[in-house]
């Protein structure tokens, strides 16, 4: 099997080298200077995230776990989505590890579309997969999180971790609230995700969520459900176009 050529752009953010990280951060109030630097560190972050991904095009983030090796039955899946993803015409977009999000790059690789990862800076390094086209490295979680939704029209979620229940529930809670639009969300691994199902029966029993709120999401093991739900619901609901509109402005380096 061929080795996988390395990502063609790699954007490492200005903070990457930053001694005082997240952690530093939360851990209480500190002096003004420092709190201003953390600040400068966070916008910075920002804007180095906003001008990479201008020109992406509109993107699919695929969530899942890191810990799924290349035999196992879920990391083939999220192949199988990542292809048909780029099929649809979207980017592929993924937190760049290992395990689902390998194999969501990949198959977006092998169906001849755009592969982005958003990794994170960790104390135990997470290394980006290899089948990226660009590829951005992160030090906030919380920055990485806007990224990954904001330039997205649908999410969908195989089996993940704490992360991953992080990132799916974020996304509910935005569409909830109406902070961003009413975007599908497809969670696919039927068994895995049954006794979140479960618990999503009993919160409604409780009244703590509403029976509106079960329709935010659906769940499946089809691929294909996965993209006609994506397909009615994003390309049709919100007009998509294959190519971004947006113009690069050569006053502002953008190449």
């Amino acid at each position: 099997m061929a080795i996988p050529t390395p990502p063609t752009k790699i954007e490492t953010s200005p903070n990457i080298t930053s001694k005082r990280g997240e952690r530093y951060f939360l851990e209480g109030p500190k002096s003004r200077g420092s709190e201003a630097m953390t600040l400068w560190r966070v916008i910075r972050e920002f804007f180095h995230g906003f001008r990479t991904l201008h020109f992406v095009g509109p993107c699919v983030t695929v969530f899942g776990s890191a810990r799924f090796k290349e035999d196992h039955r879920y990391y083939k899946l999220g192949r199988d989505v990542g292809e048909a993803i780029v099929n649809l015409g979207f980017t592929v977009m993924t937190g760049g590890g290992p395990g689902v999000m390998e194999a969501a790059n990949r198959g977006a690789k092998d169906a001849g579309g755009r592969s982005i990862g958003c990794n994170i800076t960790l104390p135990f390094e997470q290394l980006p997969n290899p089948y990226l086209d660009k590829m951005l490295q992160f030090r906030y979680f919380f920055v990485r999180k806007v990224m990954l939704i904001k330039y997205s029209y649908a999410f969908v979620v195989l089996p993940g971790g704490v992360g991953t229940m992080d990132e799916l529930f974020e996304a509910l809670t935005l569409i909830q609230t109406g902070k961003i639009s009413n975007f599908p969300v497809v969670l696919m691994g039927q068994d895995y995700y049954a006794p979140l199902i479960a618990f999503f029966d009993d919160m409604l029993k409780a009244g703590t969520i509403s029976e509106g709120d079960l329709r935010l999401f659906m769940i499946t093991d089809s691929v294909e459900e996965a993209m006609a739900h994506i397909e009615q619901h994003a390309i049709k609901k919100f007009g998509l176009q294959r190519a971004p509109a947006l113009q690069r402005r050569w006053w502002l380096w953008e190449r």
